[in-house]
């Protein structure tokens, strides 16, 4: 859970999960929403989905990444269990 949380903690790496929420996209559609390096995307790519908050699917020469769903709902039900009733 802590790597989840490491993952969560950079707002770069927020943003590219608000990217994926709308559509899948390769490492370069999400690189040209950012001014920052391609290989920085890289290694936040690398983390989001060392956390298993992404996944990838190789399509000819592109990566695509998409959010992992089940590792959300997975984290949303641990946190709601702290929720008083």
């Amino acid at each position: 859970m802590n790597i989840i949380f490491k993952a969560l903690n950079d707002p770069t790496r927020r943003e590219i999960l608000e990217l994926l929420k709308k559509k899948d996209m390769t490492a370069g559609e999400i690189a040209d929403q950012f001014h920052i390096s391609k290989p920085s995307i890289s290694h936040h790519l690398d983390l989001l989905k060392q956390a298993e908050l992404v996944v990838s699917v190789k399509e000819g020469q592109f990566i695509f990444y998409s959010i992992n769903t089940t590792v959300m709902d997975e984290m949303l039900k641990w946190i709601l269990q702290f929720k008083k009733k």
